[in-house]
């Protein structure tokens, strides 16, 4: 009985694993990844703590088992967090970093805010929040590459 429970607890955090996204914590990297993988770049502005609407998308969209398992092959995953609360605050370097993406990419400052990019950083499409599934938000994602 000890050996079935652990066996499925082993099964089920693999599986937690294997369809967790792969968020990338260096943009320049994400960038060179994308490039030498022929991947775009989905780079998404957060609120992560007080934003309603992007902890809505990232619960429908960013963890559902249908966007990781297209994302896995196709993009490269970059999230561009503003946390507020003293608790989840970003290390210096990468709050830095988000805010000179924000400054090229975002300066109006909408949250949250979704970018398709190629590999050199060239914006091919924006979205915001849409009150989708899912499967329609990718959807729309992939409509911006055929623009």
């Amino acid at each position: 009985m000890k050996n079935k429970s652990v066996l499925t607890f082993i099964v089920i955090l693999f599986s937690i694993v294997a369809n967790s996204q792969q968020w990338r914590k260096n943009f320049e990297e994400a960038k060179a990844e994308a490039k030498d993988q022929n991947k775009k770049i989905v780079l998404v502005f957060s609120g992560s703590d007080w934003c309603g609407p992007c902890i809505k998308l990232d619960k429908t969209v960013w963890q559902s088992d249908e966007f990781n398992k297209y994302a896995k092959d196709n993009y490269v995953l970059y999230r561009a967090d503003f946390p507020k609360k003293k608790a989840n605050q970003l290390t210096d370097e990468l709050r830095k970093q988000n805010l000179a993406l924000a400054e090229k990419y975002n300066q109006d400052g909408n949250y949250p805010f979704v970018l398709l990019l190629n590999g050199d950083g060239k914006v091919l499409g924006v979205l915001g929040y849409l009150d989708l599934d899912a499967s329609e938000y990718l959807d729309r994602i992939k409509e911006l590459d055929k623009k």
